[in-house]
């Protein structure tokens, strides 16, 4: 197995860096700014550079990496690397999918249950004014919803969206999935005691979702343009939310702004924005929004499993698989 130079630039799991180091690997773990990134390559003669969302991979550092054979996105979206030009250079692109589904599936499903009971509102006044107006504060979070019984539409049915589907099966709510390229899936529930249940969920259209849901998530790649906008929060329930641990810019933040301030959406929930790493504080500020700093596959779990699946990969490169 040839021994490989690796920069995990975005981190790696402690883990999967001592797994790698004992198969041979030199793995560099610092953080290299993204202007001098293509120096770095060159200099320590780097085979393999990993990655998440901060490091971009465009042309530019693809035509001056010339040692770079390897990229690996640690998590799911590509969206920050040139994969199409990086191909065209004979340099293979990897991700690792299904490693952390279900710790995005859990976050979403944190937004909802804090959103409908005001927990997002609560945790900001409680701090504040817990001493003072206790009573009050009591009797304006009060008015709190179930989730069970209520609709949970999925825009996006792959990974992330089954393993969110499954859970909101398990809390009694009912479930609608829009995908254009599903047309059924079947889900299977694993309980502490061995025994499972399998469901079948057909996909149905974007607007049957959008009109019929309560909650709407989206678990769609990078977009051109907003997959929810003002137009699709129109058809959209009154009082209903959306959360959104996607990807930024899919939903138009200014329309969801908008109906927040009107009253159409009851709240809304964001794990990614269209200008990260700087949002902009009329986002960071509205009482309605839950908010997260894209931290949707950010578990010890999930990132153990990363390690582990970008260890195996490197690994089969290496062996020239």
């Amino acid at each position: 197995m040839k021994k490989l130079h690796i920069l995990a630039n975005d981190g790696i799991a402690p883990s999967a860096k001592e797994k790698l180091e004992q198969a041979g690997h030199r793995v560099f773990t610092e953080k290299v700014p993204q202007e001098k990134l293509a120096d770095f390559i060159n200099d320590n003669q780097i085979d393999v550079l990993i990655v998440r969302s901060a490091t971009k991979v465009r042309k530019d550092l693809l035509d001056r990496a010339e040692p770079l054979k390897l990229i690996i996105r640690a998590g799911v979206g590509l969206d920050n690397i040139d994969t199409e030009y990086a191909k065209q250079k004979g340099i293979r692109v990897e991700n690792t999918p299904a490693a952390s589904s279900h710790s995005v599936a859990e976050l979403v499903m944190a937004h909802l249950l804090g959103g409908v009971r005001f927990l997002h509102q609560s945790n900001r006044e409680m701090p504040l004014r817990g001493d003072t107006d206790f009573k009050v504060l009591k009797k304006a979070y009060s008015k709190g919803t179930e989730v069970k019984g209520k609709t949970l539409g999925i825009i996006g049915f792959g990974r992330i969206g089954r393993e969110l589907a499954k859970m909101a099966i398990g809390l009694e709510m009912n479930v609608l999935a829009y995908d254009p390229y599903i047309d059924e899936a079947e889900l299977t529930l694993h309980f502490f005691d061995g025994q499972t249940t399998t469901f079948k969920i057909k996909t149905v259209s974007k607007e049957e979702v959008l009109k019929n849901s309560d909650f709407i998530s989206l678990h769609v790649p990078a977009q051109k343009e907003p997959v929810i906008g003002q137009k699709e929060i129109e058809m959209m329930k009154p009082g209903a939310a959306i959360i959104n641990a996607a990807r930024g810019g899919v939903v138009d933040e200014a329309a969801l702004l908008k109906a927040l301030d009107e009253g159409k959406l009851s709240f809304a929930a964001l794990d990614v924005f269209a200008d990260e790493p700087k949002p902009p504080i009329r986002l960071l500020m509205h009482p309605k929004l839950s908010l997260s700093p894209h931290t949707g596959a950010s578990t010890l779990e999930a990132q153990e499993r990363i390690g582990e699946e970008i260890v195996r990969k490197i690994n089969s490169f290496a062996s020239g698989s």
